[in-house]
């Protein structure tokens, strides 16, 4: 009985231990990413606002104020880029607070944005609160599939030069691909949009399926422009489709209308 007992205790400390090392802390990423390490997280849960942009650390060397550009022709910029040059993976992770690589800073005037040069990978991950990607260059392969995007997300302007997936994403908030633009076809086939989707001056310069997607409420694809295969197989938009001036082509979106 008493080796039953000890047992027992022994199996709940290593099962305690096992639980203790799935939470991880935010900090504790970026200053990894800082050292030039790879990230790879596999079953863990992050705790602490991501900030990919390193805004707290950029604003101690910037000036305080924001500054005008009305006499520089144009050359100056708020926008202050930071550049993630290490892998990263994130399997079946949850991130409990947000997740940033951009920031429109108000007190500081500047704008904070992150660029992805090496492999970025959130798969099968759920972010609890928002996923924020404006501006992000994501240089090399990427992949979001079968990602739940609980809050808000964006990745208006963001650009995909290499492989990239949506596939099987749900998006519980208004979610925003507006102006982005992606070299290599891209799928978010099986993926779900409860809330209004905006694909707005989208540019899908090698492909794109919507294949089962389904659209719960508006698609505002207006302007968007396709090149290469536009797969909308059992594709499915609850409420209205606004495709004026949208080509797939060269074509007029018409020609493709959802039976």
């Amino acid at each position: 009985m008493k080796h039953t007992i000890t047992l027992f205790l022994s199996l709940l400390l290593v099962s305690t231990i096992s639980f203790a090392q799935k939470t991880i802390e935010a900090s504790d990423i970026l200053k990894d990413i800082k050292k030039g390490k790879s990230i790879s997280y596999k079953n863990a849960t992050i705790i602490g606002t991501l900030d990919f942009t390193y805004m707290e650390h950029a604003l101690e060397k910037l000036p305080k104020k924001k500054k005008s550009s009305w006499w520089s022709n144009g050359n100056s910029s708020n926008q202050i880029k930071k550049i993630i040059d290490v892998n990263l993976s994130f399997i079946n992770c949850t991130f409990k607070d947000d997740v940033l690589a951009y920031i429109p800073d108000e007190d500081s005037g500047y704008t904070f944005t992150a660029d992805f040069e090496g492999k970025t990978i959130f798969k099968d991950c759920t972010f609890k609160r928002k996923a924020m990607f404006k501006y992000s260059l994501f240089d090399t392969d990427s992949d979001f599939s079968g990602t739940n995007f609980k809050d808000d997300s964006t990745f208006k302007y963001a650009k995909f030069d290499r492989n990239i997936s949506f596939a099987n994403t749900n998006f519980s908030e208004i979610s925003t691909f507006k102006y982005a633009k992606f070299r290599r076809n891209v799928s978010f086939e099986n993926s779900v949009f409860e809330d209004t989707a905006t694909f707005k001056y989208t540019k899908f310069n090698n492909g794109v399926s919507f294949k089962n997607t389904n659209f719960e409420e508006d698609l505002n694809i207006k302007y968007m422009n396709v090149s290469g295969d536009f797969n909308i197989t059992n594709m499915k938009v609850g409420y209205n489709i606004d495709s004026k001036y949208t080509k797939i082509n060269g074509k007029d979106f018409n020609k493709y209308l959802i039976n």
